[in-house]
């Protein structure tokens, strides 16, 4: 019986089919980009606020004033009095009743002046100009209540670590696609709640679920392109998030073009139910199937492929070679227990989580200061297609392990150079730390298609998600760091990530280079690599 990749061969490694299906899962990763980023916008500042004093709402119709009126009356005085408030955070300690006067509400203290009058903390009274332009504005996320936000994308990478867990091991053990399309329904879904959420709590909880569901939609079509195409083609792994670059890219324009936080959750969210019409266009992994023992589904969907590749499979391909591997349930104790596997396994779980603590990290140091947002955020987008270009011109002519070892230890030398340049020369430590970015970008993406190709068939999802776990750990773990750090040293952080860096380009020179090889299908296939 003939392999399943010596039958893809002739099927078409990369015909018409696997273009179609490669193109329509590719805008996964512009959603799921607007899911991973969107906080930037949902939660930007509010331009202008203050604290309200207890009465003035019904004061301020009483009197007829505007809001500029209400807030001159409430943090003009304030500011002339105590010039070290903003009105902001603190307010009079004062209330204002019916016998207030409309004229001039401060004269009812008779000769106290504003400065000798009692300031208090706000406490959920706050006054914004455009009260529904972010969720700081709908859920009072500020003063003493601007943790909350951190903690809205904690919740987020939680969800994406959650998902990874759950989601990946679902993928091995039900399908790719079935849970391709569950995890688009339930990120549509979840995030039509988190626009009408009532409360912040509401908005947290469903949050958290369209955080695994996401991470669910993002896995599952990276790995359906993975094992529907030859080994040459693989790269497209780097394609794929260049798309998610283009989501960077495009959300600034929804976020200008759409005012409030409600209607830009809903223009991010919305698009994921279309992703439902796959169900007749995009099939189950024949991969998958054939470790499942589902060979006349597998062999079905490849004679399918064949024909809309204009290709035609040979009578004798009535039957694919079928995984001796026991098919079981996945844990992390498979990911373990032979020693291939267990260096695979460790040295990439390592690898994920300095990825993102580096690009994180790099990202906030880099930090373009001023100027538009919007602008700045398409630029940030912007910086980042070189990374995927010199992946796609290098890594098929001289493999994945030494550029995944370079550019890691590119970034960490970069980090440490930009640590000790003097700060009379800020053109040279912004060029020296978007190389930095550049290079972990490159190793951010690269580990992508290592770890898919360093898995078996068998625990290939659950592999891939529980390794880039990892990666969403080192997302919560790295705005703690930094601003922790930097209070010590503000360039103690480039020193951490550049050690980090250095290691982990050490390290992934241990693994196997893929280039060229057929995607394991067993355990022991992959213990056979060298």
């Amino acid at each position: 019986m003939p392999s399943f990749d010596e039958v893809l061969k002739e099927a078409g490694e990369f015909g018409r089919f696997q273009k179609r299906v490669f193109f329509l899962l590719c805008q996964t990763g512009i959603i799921f980009s607007f899911l991973f980023a969107s906080v930037v916008f949902l939660g930007r500042a509010p331009d202008n606020y203050w604290c309200r004093i207890p009465g003035a709402a019904e004061l301020s119709e009483r009197c007829g004033w505007t809001l500029e009126e209400e807030q001159n009356f409430t943090v003009l005085p304030l500011r002339l009095g105590n010039r070290s408030s903003s009105g902001e955070c603190e307010r009079l300690d004062i209330v204002w009743d019916a016998s207030v006067s409309c004229a001039n509400p401060l004269a009812h203290y008779g000769n106290h002046s504003a400065g000798n009058l009692p300031l208090t903390a706000c406490h959920d009274i706050w006054v914004y100009k455009q009260p529904h332009s972010s969720i700081v504005s709908e859920y009072n996320l500020v003063c003493n209540n601007a943790w909350m936000l951190d903690l809205s994308q904690a919740i987020l990478n939680l969800g994406f670590l959650v998902g990874a867990f759950t989601l990946g091991y679902a993928a091995d053990r039900y399908g790719r696609i079935l849970i391709y399309l569950l995890s688009c329904l339930g990120v549509g879904i979840c995030g039509i709640i988190v626009a009408f959420a009532p409360n912040f709590t509401v908005f947290l909880i469903f949050r958290f679920l369209q955080g695994v569901f996401g991470k669910g939609t993002w896995m599952t079509c990276y790995v359906i392109v993975t094992e529907i195409v030859g080994s040459d083609q693989r790269i497209l792994g780097i394609v794929i998030q260049m798309f998610f670059t283009l989501g960077i890219m495009i959300l600034p324009g929804i976020a200008y073009l759409i005012p409030t936080w409600q209607g830009i959750q809903l223009a991010i969210s919305l698009p994921s139910f279309l992703f439902l019409f796959y169900y007749w266009v995009v099939p189950e992994s024949p991969r998958w199937l054939l470790t499942r023992k589902k060979g006349e589904k597998a062999l079905k969907i490849m004679h399918n492929i064949a024909k809309h590749n204009g290709k035609y499979l040979s009578p004798h391909y009535s039957e694919i070679t079928i995984s001796n591997e026991e098919v079981s349930s996945s844990s992390f104790l498979d990911l373990v227990r032979t020693p291939g596997m267990r260096r695979n396994t460790l040295i990439l779980m390592y690898a994920w989580f300095t990825s993102a603590l580096t690009y994180q990290g790099l990202v906030m140091r880099l930090g373009i200061v001023g100027g538009n947002l919007y602008l700045e955020f398409f630029i940030s987008g912007v910086v980042e297609l070189p990374a995927a270009l010199l992946l796609l011109v290098t890594i098929d002519r001289i493999g994945r392990r030494l550029p995944f070892g370079i550019s890691n230890i590119v970034a960490g030398i970069a980090c440490l150079i930009t640590a000790f340049l003097p700060e009379d020369i800020p053109w040279l430590k912004t060029t020296v730390a978007t190389l930095g970015r550049l290079a972990i970008t490159m190793a951010f993406e690269i580990v992508y298609l290592v770890n898919t190709e360093l898995y078996p068939t068998t625990l290939r999802n659950f592999g891939v998600s529980l390794c880039s776990s990892l990666c969403d750990l080192g997302g919560v773990i790295a705005p703690f760091l930094l601003f922790r750090l930097a209070a010590i040293w503000l360039e103690l952080p480039l020193i951490i990530f550049s050690i980090l860096a250095v290691v982990c380009g050490v390290l992934v020179l241990l693994l196997p280079e893929t280039k060229g090889i057929s995607l394991p299908e067993t355990v022991e296939d992959v213990e056979q690599l060298s």
